[in-house]
């Protein structure tokens, strides 16, 4: 630790700190455009100017000069600087001068206006005139895709969009081209940028040249409510802030959380809010004749009881989906044991993941912020970039630090960093558990080495015997180990890992999702509970009674007998655990539309129907039925203790294996879910990312 002196304060700093980062520790604001925590250093703005003593008689750059580079006093007093002088002022004035020279006055207009850095330092380093009467440069726009709106005539050259392009999301398509007043930003070849990351940019452009296009002159930031919530599009569970006006959901933001996303979100995170209100079902439909139509929930609710009174607990099921909260899990699974049945399922990808294994055995158990702490990492059946676009960039923020070998067995994708592809399949597999590979010594002579394990391998006929084998591998490379679990299942549903804790499995003698879809083909399951699981094989379900709670007229709800509208994840208080067992509470921003309701109170009401009352009549207590029976769903935002020797166990079992290539359950990024399918934007990138898919195989 080194002493520095900020404005008369005394701190101690780490050498490596810049001077901005040992003002802000003092209690000092320095004012910033092309700076950020997370980007390397540019100083090209050059508007957080300091004054040091004994240097040069001239402010300083303090993104750019170090704790480590100052000198100390004469008589070695503490090195001294200062953000407040009359010379600091003066500098800042004169930056800001040069700043506004060609910026426009597009303020009323601009999406930025009320959120934009270069308004509010203006504030209190602008002046009211200029010495400048030349015309202001202009800047054609660009085109960088359906997602980012550019205005390149606001920009003001700050590059944090190009680094972040570059170092963040690995995706080289950003740079600066011309010098002087020529200089522009731009993707060269004027073309879509294809990150699934590249929204980030709307929120680190200081300025209003890079904006959402969706979200163009839809409301202004002080017209917003705005609700802290968790992201469902994947199970890495990023913090976000919901931006409502009235009813109608507006935009959606990412929040800072270290452990998880950092300050990142995905595309699909950021844009998905469209989707929101269209093609919502806002009332009870029943299908008679071969034709849906609109029903009273009494009406509703009836049919649904003469049909389960009139089977065997036995021939009735349920399937949850993957944005069902872990409420509205525990509510449905609480009524199919009070009707008797043993027939429910959370997994509807089938994946071989069970709770009776034990926590750690499906888990993210590393954490996604142990990524950094790792030294060397497998993955197996996954493509972290389209699964977890965010827990991918913290893996590549590991490789860019360097000294992180990573190998791939599975498909062979552009991951944004460098890897050794080791092959497609568990035989890949089998030569690395043989030694026969050289990235086991890898393994092996590494201190954390993790081994990431996407649905891709767990979701086949052998997954179990796939599982078997990662197990063993991760105990004799020391994957798992004393005071370190790289054992690492990465999830693509945000409701999964809730589901399998709260033990949404079947019971004894009930059966799986293949199970319930074979029985229902056979005429054997009579009525089936569609809990928004959209992802299932629809056709397999014969002539099945099916019941559909969910929040869009997609794939489940065109097989439906009897639709019940439900809540989506922005209208609803809900807890999700995200994939590395993390407990995280969202509350409700927005109401459902018409007379949908929450999918809890759905299965509460439709138990008093059925003459089968559940012993919870409000969500306070279904949570505190559910924190009785699961508590660690209380702690929020932490993750509960896992038992590693599980790994062990779980690596004594074993099944048979076959020689199919590992291919990732999720072939579209962009349309995931019933939201994504839904949002005019989303459908806009997915054929975008379709045809540029094709031009690069050519």
């Amino acid at each position: 630790m080194t002493k520095i002196i900020v404005d008369g304060t005394e701190i101690e700093v780490p050498a490596e700190y810049t001077l901005l980062q040992a003002a802000e520790e003092a209690g000092a604001e320095v004012p910033r455009f092309c700076y950020h925590d997370r980007l390397s250093v540019a100083g090209n703005c050059r508007m957080c100017l300091v004054e040091v003593k004994g240097g040069p008689p001239k402010p300083v750059a303090s993104c750019a000069m170090s704790v480590r580079d100052l000198r100390p006093g004469p008589d070695g007093e503490p090195p001294e600087i200062f953000t407040k002088t009359p010379m600091v002022k003066k500098a800042r004035e004169g930056v800001m001068e040069f700043l506004l020279i060609n910026h426009p006055l597009d303020c009323p207009i601009c999406d930025q206006g009320g959120e934009c850095d270069l308004q509010d330092q203006a504030m209190a380093y602008g002046v009211d005139n200029s010495r400048f009467f030349e015309n202001k440069r202009a800047v054609e726009d660009k085109y960088i895709g359906p997602l980012v709106k550019t205005i390149m005539t606001r920009c003001i050259h700050c590059t944090r969009c190009v680094r972040f392009s570059t170092e963040v999301a690995g995706v080289t398509e950003l740079g600066m081209t011309g010098r002087g007043e020529d200089a522009e930003i731009t993707t060269y070849l004027e073309s879509a940028m294809t990150s699934e990351l590249q929204g980030n940019v709307i929120d680190l452009c200081p300025v209003g040249a890079l904006t959402s296009k969706p979200y163009a002159f839809q409301a202004r930031p002080w017209e917003l409510t705005k609700t802290e919530g968790i992201d469902v599009m994947d199970a890495v569970g990023s913090a976000i802030r919901i931006d409502t006006r009235g009813r109608e959901v507006m935009r959606i933001m990412p929040r800072l959380n270290e452990a998880v996303n950092e300050e990142w979100i995905s595309d699909k995170t950021r844009f998905i809010w469209d989707g929101l209100a269209t093609q919502r079902l806002d009332r009870p439909y029943l299908r008679e004749g071969g034709k849906l139509r609109p029903a009273s929930w009494q009406e509703a609710f009836a049919l649904i009881a003469n049909r389960v009174k009139a089977n065997s607990p036995q021939h009735v099921g349920a399937i949850g989906g993957d944005l069902a909260s872990v409420e509205d899990l525990f509510a449905l699974k609480s009524l199919m044991q009070a009707i008797g049945s043993p027939n429910y399922d959370c997994r509807q990808d089938g994946t071989v993941l069970h709770p009776g294994d034990g926590r750690a055995t499906y888990l993210f158990n590393a954490t996604i912020e142990g990524i950094e702490a790792a030294d060397a990492l497998l993955i197996v059946g996954s493509n972290p970039r389209h699964e977890a676009a965010v827990l991918n960039a913290r893996i590549r923020k590991r490789w860019r630090m360097g000294k992180f070998p990573i190998a791939v067995i599975g498909e062979q994708n552009d991951l944004t960093y460098d890897y050794d592809y080791l092959g497609a399949g568990p035989g890949s597999l089998k030569d690395l558990a043989d030694g026969k590979s050289d990235f086991a010594k890898v393994l092996g002579d590494a201190e954390r080495p993790m081994i990431l394990i996407g649905q891709g391998a767990l979701t086949r006929r052998d997954s179990a015997g796939i599982l078997a084998s990662i197990a063993q591998l991760a105990i004799d490379t020391g994957v798992v180990g004393e005071g370190w679990n790289g054992f690492s299942v990465l999830h693509t549903a945000a409701a999964r890992v809730g589901g399998l804790d709260i033990g949404f499995v079947p019971e004894d003698g009930g059966h799986n999702t293949a199970k319930m879809l074979a029985a229902a083909g056979k005429g054997e399951l009579l009525t089936l509970f569609l809990a928004g699981a959209d992802e299932i094989d629809l056709d397999a379900l014969g002539s099945s009674f099916v019941v559909y709670v969910g929040t869009h007229g997609d794939r489940a709800a065109h097989r439906a007998d009897v639709i019940l509208p439900g809540a989506a994840y922005t209208e609803k208080s809900g807890t999700y655990v995200n994939t590395e067992g993390r407990v995280q509470f969202t509350p409700r921003a927005a109401f459902p539309p018409g007379e949908a309701r929450e999918d809890w109170a759905i299965y509460r009401a439709l138990s008093q129907v059925l003459g089968t009352p559940l012993a919870f009549d409000s969500l306070d207590q279904l949570r505190a039925e559910l924190y009785g029976q699961f508590s660690h769903m209380a702690a929020i935002d932490e993750v509960a203790l896992k038992e590693s020797g599980q790994i062990e166990k779980l690596a004594r079992k074993s099944g048979a294996i076959n020689s199919d290539p590992f291919i990732s359950p999720v072939s579209d990024f962009y349309l995931t879910n019933p939201i994504a399918r839904a949002s005019k934007v989303m459908a806009e990138c997915s054929q975008l990312a379709k045809v540029q898919h094709v031009e690069a195989a050519e």
